[in-house]
């Protein structure tokens, strides 16, 4: 069944998110001509040039801002660019980890203020410009993917299915409509506005798509569709390449985490690393903890055993987990946090387990995450938002040859089973593919 011309809304093939990571993984040897994506600008950086380099920006032509807001807006041109092979794929360094201050003052008490006088989700708008409807009828797609997170998505995807007619296939990552409106005067208000919306786009969906099993057994309870589950897939040989096989320590083991600093997880990294510090300092080790992210945060001066080390371009990460003793995989423990990642499967997950490194999981027992983990005893697993006995835990896979090797043994079986690419995006190309055979036989018998 030849692979049909598929616009992709929302989420560029990059390297910065996971979202961007699990496209790439999904879409791996898919024509190129047969791919396209519309994005915003604020995402268009370290693209994957080998999956797509077709790419529509939606700027001043489709973004429509509130007065005032659209003064304080950059003026972003509309319009298609087609990326040249590392011509955007910028690799992630110490240069790339410097804080940007705009963003930051924008993101941490600009947007907040927002959102609690009712505004955030209310001041922009996304429109089909003329410009972008020529260019979606020159492209003249077959099916649609959308990822859309945010309530202005929803609503571009809605009217960009509703314009062209096509299929469209929708896939959510983390359960954002649970956390998407939690603060401010009219939270209720827009949790019930933002609900009714996602439900359109539902409905206009013809293939749903989730992260893990749990999120698609909760989303059928909550809106009364299948969903179907895929999460991140790997290359097997590309992370077979530097995969670790030996389970003794080094004179001063290392644990490592490698990701983003953010919603769901903070509070735990700076838990590690006191737990470390304790078990440090009671049975006189020399474990240290490497932080391996884009920002250093503040915390870090404050333990002897954390080092903050800058961000890896992705084809050395294979090299980096196997090298490191131990891997760290943490969710935070609050409200807020356990709503937000509870039915997510993080997407280094696989690649955590394909490494060989035994892995440390410290999360809340009702997550995805943590459930996995549990079911399948690919890591040592600690559900007690505890210093001592994440401590303890530590300690004990530390002391335990066996236990590393087990979990870590037990990892890599999973992660073949599970995740391999070739076995995942075969049946990911079905799906896609039988929904827009299936339209287009519908669309030849009316004709």
């Amino acid at each position: 069944m030849p692979l049909p011309k598929t616009l992709i809304i929302g989420q560029p093939f990059n390297n910065d998110f996971g979202g961007g990571i699990t496209q790439a993984n999904l879409f791996g040897g898919w024509d190129k001509n047969k791919i396209a994506v519309v994005s915003t600008d604020h995402m268009f950086n370290n693209l994957n040039t080998e999956i797509c380099d077709t790419y529509y920006i939606l700027g001043k032509e489709e973004y429509k801002w509130l007065f005032p807001f659209n003064l304080i807006q950059r003026n972003v041109p509309s319009g298609q660019r087609i990326v040249k092979a590392n011509s955007h794929t910028i690799v992630a360094s110490s240069a790339s980890g410097k804080t940007n201050w705009r963003a930051k003052i924008v993101n941490e008490y600009f947007y907040p203020f927002l959102e609690y006088v009712g505004l955030f989700h209310g001041i922009s708008k996304l429109n089909l410009s003329d410009k972008l409807k020529k260019w979606i009828e020159e492209y003249n797609p077959d099916v649609i993917y959308a990822q859309a997170p945010t309530r202005e998505l929803v609503l571009f995807c809605t009217r960009v299915q509703a314009y062209i007619k096509k299929p469209m296939v929708y896939h959510v990552m983390d359960d954002w409509p649970s956390t998407i409106s939690q603060k401010g005067l009219f939270k209720n208000y827009w949790h019930k506005k933002i609900d009714r919306e996602l439900r359109v786009l539902i409905g206009k969906s013809t293939v749903l798509l989730s992260i893990s099993n749990a999120m698609a057994e909760e989303y059928k309870k909550r809106y009364g569709r299948d969903f179907i589950t895929f999460h991140n897939p790997i290359e097997m040989e590309f992370w077979k390449s530097h995969q670790r096989k030996n389970y003794e320590l080094k004179d001063m083991p290392s644990v490592l985490y490698a990701g983003r600093i953010g919603p769901g997880i903070q509070t735990t990294l700076e838990t590690l690393a006191m737990a470390i510090d304790k078990v440090n300092k009671q049975f006189n080790s020399s474990v240290q903890f490497f932080l391996q992210t884009k920002d250093k945060p503040s915390w870090v001066e404050n333990y002897k055993c954390v080092q903050h080390k800058p961000l890896v371009a992705y084809s050395e990460l294979p090299r980096v987990f196997a090298e490191a003793d131990f891997l760290y995989l943490p969710y935070d423990f609050s409200k807020e946090s356990i709503r937000f990642i509870k039915y997510s499967m993080p997407t280094k997950a696989p690649e955590y387990m394909m490494s060989g490194t035994p892995v440390i999981v410290f999360g809340p027992a009702e997550t995805a995450l943590v459930m996995d983990a549990l079911q399948n005893n690919w890591a040592k697993v600690v559900t007690e938002n505890n210093i001592e006995v994440l401590a303890e835990a530590i300690n004990t896979i530390v002391t335990d040859q066996n236990l590393r090797k087990q979990v870590a043994t037990n990892a890599i079986r999973i992660a073949e089973t599970n995740y391999d690419s070739v076995k995942v995006r075969s049946r990911f190309r079905e799906v896609i593919s039988s929904i827009a055979s299936s339209f287009n036989n519908i669309e030849n018998v009316k004709k």
